[in-house]
């Protein structure tokens, strides 16, 4: 069966999306596709396997949800927003979320206290040194290419493969910006522009660009196996943590910040008065990256 979409007015008791035995009538292997194109690779796996192991709950008690951590509550409501979207009854399900008193919830301001209180900012770099004295060259600046970038795990990968592929067939000047030295990647909206998490752009020296030209392509899989046989754990959310306090305390403003790393808040100020020259911008985080690139 394909794609079904129904109108909300009838989610609930449709008899043509639910089976006898209370099975959903979707069909999962075009859910997955659509879920891979719509969410992060490193996410995707989770909210179609969440999505299927609780999908009727699209229907049923909720309240069962209060028995699951908060970690496992969370990633559950939001498969089943997905799985509710790709039907067509998100509205619907929303308001049930709201009946039974449910919301996903991120970080509260105790939480935000913990992290702050538990970042070694020199950990960081002490995991950077490891990285760049066991892992073959690739990987090396693969690492370096995080520290200066700010980017997430699956965009750092994403745009340093894409840069070597467009070196390779002489098309890096559709990605490269020689005069901003900027890799624009909202040219490439399909891998970098996702939803709640984006990147739009990110200032790299010519001569690190030439850097990564010279390498061969990564993959995650990859880095983790090489990091597990080298007897240590991944940090690349350490790295984006550390780019951003990094950059606050070298001329860059909060906002400047958020702007590199892909978070344009809803703020009226970010929305309508935020307007930095970015030549003034890329001079300031340029500085910076070179004074990281010396701390480091």
């Amino acid at each position: 069966m394909g794609r079904t979409v129904l109108e909300p007015a009838t989610f609930c008791t449709s008899s043509s999306l639910w089976s006898q035995n209370g099975e959903l009538n979707v069909n999962w292997d075009d859910f997955r596709k659509w879920v891979k194109n719509k969410y992060a690779k490193s996410y995707a796996p989770s909210v179609y396997s969440y999505a299927f192991r609780f999908h009727r709950l699209l229907n049923g008690n909720l309240s069962e949800l209060e028995a699951f951590t908060k970690t496992k509550c969370g990633i559950t409501l939001r498969a089943l927003v997905a799985l509710s979207k790709y039907l067509g009854c998100y509205e619907v399900f929303k308001a049930r979320m709201k009946q039974f008193g449910l919301k996903w919830e991120g970080y509260d301001n105790f939480d935000s206290f913990l992290r702050i209180m538990q970042n070694k900012q020199s950990d960081v770099l002490k995991w950077v040194e490891k990285c760049l004295s066991v892992l073959d060259e690739s990987y090396r600046t693969l690492v370096w290419f995080a520290l200066i970038s700010g980017m997430r795990k699956s965009e750092v990968i994403n745009s340093f493969n894409l840069t070597i592929t467009l070196g390779r067939e002489d098309r890096l000047s559709e990605y490269y910006n020689e005069e901003l030295q900027t890799l624009e990647h909202f040219r490439y909206k399909s891998i970098f522009i996702r939803g709640k998490k984006n990147v739009f752009f990110s200032f790299v020296p010519r001569e690190f660009v030439d850097k990564i030209l010279r390498c061969k392509t990564v993959s995650a899989s990859g880095f983790k196996r090489r990091i597990i046989r080298n007897g240590f754990s991944s940090e690349f959310q350490g790295l984006r943590d550390y780019f951003a306090t990094f950059m606050v305390h070298h001329e860059l403003l909060q906002q400047e910040v958020d702007l590199l790393q892909g978070r344009i808040g809803r703020t009226l100020f970010m929305k309508h008065y935020f307007s930095p020259s970015i030549k003034d911008l890329r001079n300031r985080t340029l500085n910076a990256v070179q004074t990281l690139t010396d701390a480091a």
